[in-house]
């Protein structure tokens, strides 16, 4: 409901205008997804024990592209979360000016704890029953919360062996096997990027040269936004985990970049072990990080209070309504996760085509159509998102520029 509710809020302005989309249902077929797949999963652990999972795909809207989105592993996945999920990624990919759908999918299996063995058996599993749904002109899922490029691999190998065929089904592979180059960090990325356009949008020399960073997430996509932030010159001083917080006053080096992904490699889930490495950085216990609905009204109304003058949401609707509210109130710089992190998809998208025409790019080519990307993106939510004294309104933008296409496509395809 959260999801629907922001997005049918900030639509309606331009909604109205449009009478054939009220005529058409436009709205109520929007919000309910085109299919939901819900199965067992049966698998066996090191011990011999049998153990049961709940597997999903929301197969929410395919009329700009096959359905498109990532598969997460994590404790808390259900049904809801995933149709939230699922229901973001439709307008997320209408962003990205690539045809593709949106859809989610994901189990409660988490792999915090779990073997590699174990972690292969699942997935292998999982695919039993997924492989049915998906395919290259169908649905092309990804990574997510707990799938990385391991699992996708297992994930990926088990479909090729159901079906006999190799095909581009899953994005986020491995470079022997037909991934993309800039694929892993492109969602970090494409968010600096967003943020750089953002800045110059705000004032023609403003650049995140010299600024003080922090970050939530120490996982993938909190490195890739690390690893650009710092190449561009600005200092990072924090990183998170779900046992909390990372000070880093001194900013990232290499080595210390390079320990993020060997403490995700571990799949442990925590960040604590990076003091304990790194003498200069002290770890601070507390909360749940990088995850939706993370910072709540008041820790918005704490930065604010502390001098933050600009947020950008890279993970999937990671702040309530009321951060956004006291956000956009304090006439802030903010941005949300559909435009922000886009990237990543966009990415997975240049893998697909990539697949598709038998050909790899160089990593220069992918980053610089990543650019391009990010730039159209930023472009369509300041076309719809400024407002009558100037201040760009950047949820309003991008639920409108995602929704525009979706809609007139939608109609121009009948009632079906």
């Amino acid at each position: 409901h959260q999801a629907v509710e922001e997005v049918l809020s900030t639509i309606e302005e331009e909604y109205n205008k449009h009478p054939e989309f009220e005529k058409a249902n436009l709205i109520e077929r929007l919000c309910i997804p085109d299919r939901v797949y819900q199965f067992r999963v049966t698998w066996m652990d090191d011990k011999g024990q049998i153990q049961t999972n709940m597997g999903y795909r929301v197969q929410h809207n395919n009329v700009i592209g096959p359905y498109k989105g990532g598969i997460r592993f994590h404790s808390s996945v259900n049904l809801s979360i995933l149709k939230f999920l699922a229901f973001e990624q439709t307008f997320k990919n209408s962003l990205t000016t690539l045809p593709m759908g949106g859809g989610k999918g994901g189990s409660d299996f988490s792999p915090r704890g779990k073997s590699d063995a174990e972690i292969m058996r699942f997935c292998q599993a999982f695919m039993l029953e997924l492989n049915r749904h998906i395919g290259p002109d169908t649905d092309v899922p990804a990574g997510d919360i707990g799938v990385g490029g391991r699992e996708v691999g297992y994930m990926f190998g088990m479909y090729k062996k159901l079906t006999h065929e190799f095909s581009g089904v899953f994005t986020g592979k491995g470079l022997e096997f037909g991934g993309s180059l800039i694929r892993p960090e492109a969602t970090g990325f494409g968010a600096v990027y967003f943020l750089q356009h953002m800045l110059h949008n705000h004032q023609a020399d403003l650049d995140i040269k010299g600024k003080t960073v922090a970050v939530s997430g120490f996982g993938n996509v909190s490195w890739g936004a690390c690893v650009k932030a710092t190449e561009l010159g600005a200092k990072v001083v924090a990183i998170s985990g779900p046992d909390g917080v990372i000070y880093n006053p001194n900013g990232m080096t290499k080595e210390k970049l390079d320990y993020m992904l060997e403490l995700r490699a571990t799949c442990n889930d925590v960040v604590a072990p990076f003091a304990e490495k790194f003498p200069d950085a002290t770890f601070i216990p507390g909360k749940t990080c990088a995850f939706q609905n993370e910072m709540s009204k008041e820790d918005a109304e704490e930065l604010i209070a502390n001098g933050t003058w600009c947020c950008v949401e890279v993970s999937n609707m990671g702040c309530q309504p009321g951060a956004i509210e006291a956000f956009q109130k304090a006439r802030i710089l903010f941005a949300p996760g559909k435009a922000v992190n886009a990237g990543g998809v966009a990415t997975s998208g240049l893998e697909m085509t990539q697949n598709a025409m038998h050909l790899s790019w160089t990593a220069k080519e992918v980053d610089e159509k990543l650019h391009g990307i990010m730039d159209a993106i930023h472009a369509s939510c300041v076309k719809y998102g400024t407002q009558e004294d100037g201040y760009i309104n950047y949820v309003k933008g991008a639920n409108i520029a995602g929704f525009m296409k979706v809609a007139e496509a939608m109609l121009a395809q009948g009632i079906i």
